[in-house]
């Protein structure tokens, strides 16, 4: 939360929104509160943003507000709590939803069997009304409930359409039930459209389960990011161990790291020393050396040795607080097609009303000596043909089956939001480790000199040198070296960020960087310098190994680029993307990845906050920008990106940032996921087309239209087929996505 003047900023979990109306109406409500001067509403992730006056109003009376029409809000002290406490409701609301579902459809089908096939039935009527009474009153009741909420304070949804349409024909259908002399005296069969009432429950239900399955992977990134900082640290107080909780830690505080722990605030090390793995902050796979004087931050992990440090920032103040801060924030804005269903939805529910009203009251005018016969008949077939299941569905349908069809291509789609935006990337950015490298050290060339001789003897030796290392670069040697041979060790000295001597099988190594075989009074080997050269102007990392005082061989290490990062690099630029290459590794090592992929621009030595700038500076020039990444420290500029693709063997919080993720890690996918997102777009907007259209022609002719043209007027039986046939068609569509070829 934070203050500006008097008014203060926050973003709640909001509970019980089913649509995008409810959104709408959540928005309005708070809007209109006292004390709230801005409130901005998250359909997607179920928040709401607000700017408040704290003497006016607090959450508690926020939380009253929004009760009153059907919703509420997560107050909790603790962010973890409150993720923790939506996440828990949104498990209970899914299979609760996933239960109604089920029962209603197993009721609803012999209702339609009923009603399509043996009407003519004498218990058919029967049977129909007492099954339909659970699926609309039992199972469909919170349609009901919500809709007189809505209505106590004027407003109006998705759940006052349903409630209306299936509440309308319920009560018409019971009538002609058990009255059915009333309509034979005026010539009339009495129908019942008790099918049709039950089918719309079960559709609605099925469109909102589908639904809710598609945001069931909704991003649970700030949890995790909480969950980075430890529940309790040590700390020196006046001379004295203690363990208090992380919150506790003050500005000042001589905190206690030992090997394996992570590190809960930002500070310096104060004594002792060891290797941390900042890929949090860097991305780098290779564990930073701490020593005092050195910095060290929040969320990062010690892996060898152990250490002190005095905290300088603490709570909100730490690098890993302002990375939640900026992927919260970023999570919370509004995207363009939000906003759009927002307006749709906030002058859908309405108007059809609307138009079922003056329907009815046209045809009591004009309608004769049936007036009240077709007045009933229209106004119901209006209601029950414009019920929302076909919008409902076009969404979430096609987006289910773009999801399969992305993880048949190795490309998680999260959301409607990447789905509208990739297509449209005219400029990427990649991160290079991870990204376009492996993301580990990898032994890439070893150089004896010529006159070695028991080479396998030495390899083995080597290796039982490393293992007892604690550099990180000692593992890479390890894995590169086969044999498993024991050799007898004595002596064994680790020189921290040096290398490591000692003896093995009679003979004497020195393993570490020239520029400690040179303290050693070890010469390079004049036939090993040339490629000693080559080595370093390709950005490796060179170490010399020296047996028995002089030098034997150079073994270089690197991150590996992935065998088709430059050809995913030339498929970008062949769609006539631009494509950026951002690192926090050194220019040396940046200049020569970019030159391998066939990347021009790329910047070196760049924090996590440099690559969001470097974000919002190309979206200022217009672009449309896919950042793909795979740490933690690319997170802010994932959150950022207008579509977001982590890779698959990235962290948790970048796949949970990102709107897509490459499950491989292969970077060929990326081209796939951009056409894949056209395809996709495509078949959403031709089923919002198609839902529309279906509204804009069914409605009139339900109204009566034809009336005076040919005398056909809409049964609400067939208009209730119609319905669950527009539904029908969206679902057929969506799985075409199935067939297609990317």
């Amino acid at each position: 939360m934070e203050t500006t003047t008097d008014i203060k900023k926050a973003t709640l979990p909001v509970t019980g929104m089913s649509c995008a109306a409810c959104a709408v109406s959540v928005e309005s409500m708070l809007s209109h509160t006292e004390g709230i001067t801005n409130a901005a509403v998250n359909y997607a992730n179920q928040s709401v943003s607000v700017s408040y006056d704290p003497e006016l109003v607090d959450f508690a009376a926020m939380d009253r507000v929004l009760q009153s029409i059907g919703y509420g809000l997560i107050i909790e002290e603790n962010e973890e709590d409150a993720i923790a406490e939506q996440e828990k409701i949104q498990q209970e609301h899914y299979q609760k939803l996933k239960n109604k579902a089920i029962y209603t459809g197993i009721l609803t089908l012999p209702v339609v069997v009923l009603g399509m096939f043996l009407m003519d039935w004498e218990y058919a009527n029967y049977i129909m009304l007492a099954l339909t009474i659970p699926v609309l009153f039992v199972f469909g009741q919170d349609f009901f409930a919500n809709a007189w909420k809505q209505a106590q304070h004027g407003k109006a949804n998705m759940d006052t359409l349903v409630a209306l349409s299936t509440g309308v024909a319920f009560l018409f259908s019971t009538f002609n039930t058990f009255f059915p002399a009333f309509w034979h005296a005026r010539g009339l069969h009495p129908h019942v459209y008790f099918e049709a009432a039950a089918v719309i429950i079960f559709f609605i239900l099925l469109g909102k389960l589908m639904e809710e399955r598609a945001k069931s992977n909704t991003s649970d990134a700030l949890k995790k990011l909480i969950g980075l900082q430890p529940k309790t640290v040590r700390v020196y107080r006046d001379g004295v161990e203690t363990e208090v909780p992380a919150r506790d830690v003050r500005m000042g505080d001589e905190v206690i790291i030992r090997s394996g722990e992570k590190i809960p605030v930002d500070g310096k090390v104060a004594s002792g020393s060891s290797f941390v793995d900042e890929s949090l902050m860097t991305g780098e796979p290779i564990p930073a050396e701490k020593k005092p004087g050195d910095n060290v931050f929040a969320g990062t992990l010690n892996q060898t040795g152990s250490f002190t440090f005095i905290a300088e920032k603490v709570g909100k103040q730490t690098v890993l607080a302002q990375i939640i801060k900026t992927v919260q924030a970023a999570q919370g804005s509004k995207a363009p097609v939000q906003r759009l269903a927002d307006r749709i939805a906030g002058i859908f529910v309405p108007v059809v009303i609307g138009i079922a009203i003056l329907t009815f009251i046209t045809w009591m005018l004009l309608g004769g000596e049936n007036a009240i016969t077709h007045a009933m008949l229209t106004g119901v077939s209006v209601l029950v043909i414009a019920c929302p299941c076909a919008l409902g569905l076009a969404t979430p349908t096609a987006m289910m089956v773009g999801v399969g069809k992305g993880a048949e291509n190795n490309i998680l789609i999260r959301d409607a939001e990447s789905l509208e935006k990739a297509y449209k990337v005219d400029a990427v950015i990649l991160d290079k480790t991870g990204t376009l490298t492996e993301g580990r050290p990898e032994v890439t060339d070893w150089k004896w000199i010529s006159t070695l001789e028991d080479r396998d003897l030495h390899l083995a030796a080597v290796k039982t040198l490393e293992a007892r290392s604690e550099h990180p670069l000692a593992q890479a040697i390890e894995q590169y070296i086969e044999d498993d041979t024991q050799i007898a060790v004595s002596d064994f000295q680790s020189i921290t960020g040096s290398g490591i001597r000692g003896i093995a099988g009679g003979s004497e190594y020195i393993i570490g960087t020239l520029k400690f075989l040179e303290k050693e009074h070890i010469d390079i080997a004049p036939e090993l310098q040339a490629a000693y050269e080559v080595l370093t102007a390709q950005a490796k990392t060179v170490i010399g190994i020296a047996i028995n005082g002089r030098h034997a061989a150079l073994v270089a290490i690197a991150d590996q680029l992935k065998p088709t990062s430059r050809e995913a690099v030339q498929k970008l630029h062949a769609q006539g993307i631009e494509v950026h290459m951002l690192t926090g590794d050194n220019a040396q090592t940046a200049a020569a990845v970019a030159s391998q992929v066939g990347i021009d621009s790329f910047q070196a030595e760049v924090k996590p906050d440099d690559k969001m700038q470097f974000v919002k500076k190309l979206q200022a020039q217009g672009k449309t920008v896919a950042m793909v990444g795979d740490g933690i420290n690319d997170s802010q500029a994932l959150a950022q990106a207008d579509v977001s693709v982590a890779m698959g063997k990235g962290s948790d919080i970048a796949m949970d940032v990102a709107k897509m993720t490459l499950i491989t890690s292969d970077l060929l996918a990326l081209p796939k996921a951009l056409r894949l997102s056209q395809k996709t777009v495509v078949t959403i907007k031709q089923n919002l087309f198609w839902a529309f259209i279906y509204n804009i022609i069914g409605i009139p002719i339900a109204a009566g239209i034809l009336y005076p043209l040919n005398g056909f007027l809409l049964d609400p039986m067939i208009a209730g087929a119609a319905m669950a046939l527009s539904s029908v068609s969206v679902v057929m569509n969506s799985l075409r996505l199935k067939g297609a070829r990317l």
